[in-house]
């Protein structure tokens, strides 16, 4: 029986070998990375702060014959975090109070943190200028003061980020869209508005 003839025996290029073993370290290592951020989010199990309308009440609706309109009102914002072992910084806060789409005011606040498992308050004394009304807009105005009771839109938006350890840091936007009808005797309402993210 005759033997099979071999070819010259052919070896893998050297540069071949590297470039498995670079890509086998880069492949050991994202897996690593997973699993640790993975663990991490398990021990942590953190959660997206929160802002959200904690109470609300107007001071002062003021609207003349001329289509003039002044609004004076107090609002208070509880920033929550509720992540019990990583504490939160809020930032680029700015929210917008309407009045039947007219702007009455924007409500802002310089970047702050609140520690672990803690809720700080904003208050905003919102006092506007006087807002010259077009024919429509003053008739919601004066429907607002029949009715004794004014509807306001809150909306805008900020920023937040913690740290979780080893496993870095996370940022979430969070969104609000909030309407509140707020009583002209000046009782405090206290709405359910939260921010989504």
């Amino acid at each position: 029986m005759p033997k099979p003839v071999l070819g010259p025996e052919r070896r893998t290029n050297p540069l071949i070998w590297c470039v498995a073993l670079l890509c086998t370290f880069i492949t050991l290592a994202v897996i690593v990375t997973g699993i640790i951020v993975f663990i991490g989010f398990i021990i942590v199990r953190p959660k997206v702060p929160q802002m959200s309308v904690r109470s609300a009440k107007i001071d002062t609706f003021a609207y003349d014959m001329s289509n003039l309109l002044s609004i004076k009102v107090s609002i208070v914002i509880n920033a929550e975090n509720d992540n019990v072992k990583a504490h939160a910084t809020f930032y680029d806060t700015l929210y917008t109070l309407y009045f039947h789409d007219v702007k009455v005011a924007y409500l802002r606040a310089d970047p702050f943190d609140v520690l672990k498992n803690t809720t700080i308050q904003l208050y905003y004394p919102v006092e506007s200028t006087t807002i010259a009304l077009t024919p429509q807009e003053g008739a919601n105005a004066e429907v607002a003061l029949n009715q004794k009771l004014v509807g306001l839109d809150l909306k805008g938006s900020s920023r937040t980020r913690w740290r979780l350890g080893l496993v870095g840091s996370v940022k979430f936007w969070l969104h609000l869209n909030c309407k509140l009808k707020l009583p002209l005797d000046g009782s405090t309402i206290y709405p359910k508005c939260s921010t989504k993210s």
